[in-house]
C-alpha cells in the first residue's frame, strides 16, 4: 500500500505538479461526477475540516482527499462542483496553515490509467451515494480487493461488501433506503437539517462570501432550497463517520487488519460468479 501510494504521488507530480504526502490518509472518491454520488457532500465536509484549522482545531491524522471524475457535458452543476474542488485545492496549496494536514487533489482527465494508480494507493474508498440512488456500483469492489476501508451509506454494492466483511470491517453511515423514502414522503426540507448543523451553516456561509473563492451563493441557494440528493440530511452522520476513519487510521494494526479482511472478503465479487448469477 505504501509503496502503492508514493508511485501514484511520483505520478501526479509528473502530470500535475501536485506534490502530496505519502504518509498521509489517502480518502479517495473516483466515478462519475454526479449529484446522486455526492462529491458535493464530500467537497462541504473539506470545507468544514478547512474551517475547523483555520480556528485552531489541528487534527491528529494529516488528510489528503482526492477526487477523480468526469461530469457529462450538459451537467452544469456537476461541473459547479468540479469547480468548487478545484477551487478548493488552490485555496489550501496556498494556505501555510491548513496545508501541513488537509489537502485536496483533483485528478485531471481521470481515466482507467490513472484508475491503475489511484486504486491500489487508496486507503479510504469513498461511496457515499444517497440511499437508493446507486443500482450497483464496481469501482468499491475494485478499492475492496486493493485493501481501501470502504466509507459509505447503505446502498449499491455497499451492501453486499458489508455482508461479506462484516460491521466491523466497513464505515456505515447515514440514511437507509426506508429512511430516505419516509422523508420524502412527508416533505424533504433541507433548511431543517441545517438549523440543526453549526457546522453546515458555516460552510454554507463560507460559500457564500469567502474572499478567495468565486461565489458559490448559488450552490449554497441550492443546497437551502432544494437538495434533492439530501446531503443536508446527511451531512452529520458524515461528519462523524469520518472522524472514526481516522481514529481508526491511527490504529496501525486495527486498520490493516480491517484492510486484509477487505482483500479477503473480496472474492464473492469475482467475475466467474457474477457471470453464472447472470446465467441462471
Amino acid at each position: 500500500k505504501q509503496t502503492a501510494k508514493e508511485r501514484f504521488c511520483r505520478r501526479l507530480q509528473e502530470a500535475q505538479g501536485i506534490t502530496l504526502d505519502p504518509d498521509s490518509l489517502f480518502d479517495v472518491q473516483i466515478k462519475r461526477l454526479h449529484e446522486y454520488k455526492r462529491q458535493q457532500m464530500n467537497a462541504l465536509y473539506v470545507i468544514d475540516k478547512y474551517l475547523e484549522i483555520k480556528a485552531g482545531r489541528t487534527p491528529e491524522q494529516p488528510v489528503t482527499v482526492i477526487f477523480g471524475a468526469k461530469a457529462a457535458p450538459a451537467y452544469v452543476m456537476a461541473k459547479h462542483i468540479i469547480h468548487l474542488i478545484l477551487c478548493l485545492q488552490r485555496l489550501i496549496e496556498n494556505d501555510p496553515q491548513v496545508r501541513p494536514w488537509l489537502r485536496v487533489a483533483m485528478v485531471e482527465n481521470y481515466n482507467v490509467t490513472w484508475a491503475e494508480r489511484l486504486i491500489p494507493a487508496a486507503d479510504i474508498s469513498e461511496q457515499i451515494s444517497l440511499a437508493s440512488k446507486e443500482a450497483s456500483g464496481t469501482g468499491n469492489m475494485k478499492l475492496m480487493l486493493n485493501g481501501a476501508i470502504t466509507l459509505g451509506t447503505l446502498d449499491g454494492a455497499n451492501v453486499e461488501i458489508l455482508q461479506q466483511v462484516g460491521d466491523e470491517n466497513i464505515l456505515i453511515f447515514g440514511m437507509k433506503t426506508p429512511e430516505v423514502e419516509a422523508l420524502k414522503a412527508r416533505g424533504y426540507s433541507p433548511r431543517h437539517f441545517i438549523q440543526q448543523s453549526g457546522a453546515l451553516q458555516q460552510v454554507l456561509a463560507f460559500l457564500e462570501q469567502h474572499r478567495h473563492l468565486p461565489s458559490f451563493g448559488s450552490m449554497a441557494e441550492y443546497l437551502k432550497n432544494g437538495d434533492p440528493y439530501m446531503a443536508a440530511a446527511d451531512f452529520e452522520s458524515y461528519c462523524r463517520i469520518q472522524s472514526q476513519a481516522s481514529e481508526l487510521y491511527q490504529q496501525e494494526a486495527t486498520w490493516q487488519r480491517m484492510s486484509l479482511m477487505n482483500v479477503a472478503g473480496s472474492g464473492f465479487f469475482c467475475a466467474d460468479r457474477a457471470i453464472q448469477d447472470y446465467a441462471r
